[in-house]
């Protein structure tokens, strides 16, 4: 796992600046007389510190207006960044060598830009950063995986090459989320939950001292590969599915894709559904072996294959992992039921799904997880783009027919039957979600 790029969290992880931050919020609350401001203070930090300040406005009443709050809230802080904070050690000389390996660093911060750069450069560290990302201006919060996105994208590598270096667990599980390897900065007096970050960071530091470029490249990034099995009346074979169920960490039966399942004599890690397309000797067989069932009533308003998923989900976040999901015998039988199905990936498309049955697989490209996919090694191959989203957008190379941002409507046949003509093509989504099918033979 590559190194090419890394972004830095500043309070926490850069300057050790959280019990000023703290300070700082919790004696404008208790100000304003606010009750219990410690609590009110942290169950709020997730928020970028505007929104914090509009929040207080709004929902305790307190300042003249969000923005009188956040000025206030400004003036105090900035006086206490140069007074009271210090970098972590270590922090200068591991940007320096990062820097001296061709690795450009970006900050993604909660507080906004112009007070960012003057506690960078008051610090002496603003030279080490290519760009500075206000969370406010390229997504949701940090509890949200939006920004870690962004700003991967901003930085230009892939998600797997991109380190994410942050203090809150919130966002080390978002960053883990969206598929980043992270370092999660753990200190003895800021409270921070030791055990939540063992579970999802890549590494725990308690100082940049010691730490290397080198030392991350050789550490690998917690991703649980999820196989989901449908119960499509037209499944694919089992011996295609017996391979890829043998290639993931966990497999979940979707009802009736208990009994593709048990064909294959495949593991079956779970099951979730409502029985009503699976058979008796199926379920039989999955009590035998001891598979823990979660059984539904038939009159839901959510579909077994939309209960898998979730189920795949919790296990992800149980294990502290990004969720990569492939999803088989789903596609066969009624076209009604197929088109839920690319509904339902599109739905998922943060968690890089692929349908994978056994005369194609198609990918579903977004930039909110895989944007892009390289072929390799298969010239002469049919390939289909199909737009699944609104204001989809589309790049194709080493293909007969090339497309360069081409925006496209939502199931529009501008992509279909393509021929591959390069070993290493690729198609990209730009922007919007699109369904990418390479046929097999």
């Amino acid at each position: 796992m590559a190194l090419r790029g890394a972004i830095f969290d500043c309070d926490g992880t850069l300057l050790d600046s959280m019990p000023m931050w703290t300070e700082q919020c919790v004696g404008l609350l208790e100000r304003y007389g606010v009750h219990d401001a410690q609590k009110v203070f942290e169950e709020h930090e997730s928020l970028d510190m505007d929104k914090k300040c509009f929040w207080y406005h709004e929902n305790l009443g307190i300042g003249k207006s969000g923005e009188a709050l956040l000025d206030e809230l400004w003036e105090s802080v900035r006086a206490a960044y140069r007074r009271d904070v210090r970098p972590y050690e270590g922090a200068r000389e591991f940007l320096e060598e990062l820097r001296s390996c061709g690795v450009p660093c970006i900050t993604l911060s909660s507080t906004p830009t112009s007070l960012l750069r003057e506690a960078l450069e008051d610090h002496d560290l603003l030279e080490y950063f290519d760009d500075l990302l206000f969370v406010g201006d390229v997504g949701r919060g940090k509890e949200y995986s939006d920004c870690y996105l962004a700003a991967c994208r901003k930085l230009g590598f892939a998600k797997e090459d991109t380190w994410v270096f942050e203090d809150a667990p919130f966002g080390v599980r978002s960053a883990v989320r969206a598929g980043m390897p992270t370092v999660a900065i753990l200190n003895d007096h800021d409270g921070r939950d030791e055990g939540f970050m063992h579970k999802w960071a890549t590494l725990v530091c308690k100082t940049y001292v010691g730490l290397s470029a080198r030392d991350l490249e050789a550490l690998s990034p917690r991703v649980m590969d999820a196989l989901v099995v449908a119960g499509s009346p037209e499944p694919s074979s089992s011996a295609h599915v017996s391979a890829i169920a043998k290639q993931a960490d966990f497999v979940v039966a979707a009802d009736g894709g208990l009994d593709v399942l048990q064909r294959a004599n495949a593991t079956v890690n779970a099951y979730c559904g409502d029985k009503d397309s699976g058979s008796a000797e199926a379920i039989a067989w999955a009590l035998q072996h001891g598979v823990p069932m979660d059984v539904y009533p038939t009159a839901k308003d959510c579909p077994d294959l939309e209960l898998a998923i979730l189920l795949a989900r919790d296990e992800a976040d149980n294990r502290g992992a990004a969720l990569r999901l492939t999803l088989t015998c789903a596609s066969g039988g009624r076209a009604d039921h197929a088109l839920g199905v690319y509904g339902t990936l599109a739905a998922n498309a943060d968690v890089c799904p692929t349908l994978s049955e056994d005369s194609f697989e198609c990918k579903v490209l977004s930039p909110l997880g895989q944007d892009t996919w390289s072929i390799e090694g298969r010239a002469g191959a049919t390939l289909s783009v199909i737009p699944i989203d609104a204001n989809t957008s589309v790049t194709e190379m080493g293909m007969v027919w090339n497309l360069d941002h081409e925006a496209m409507g939502v199931l529009a046949p501008r992509g279909v039957s393509n021929v591959v003509e390069d070993d290493r093509a690729l198609v990209r989504c730009d922007s919007g979600t699109a369904a990418v099918f390479l046929h097999r033979g």
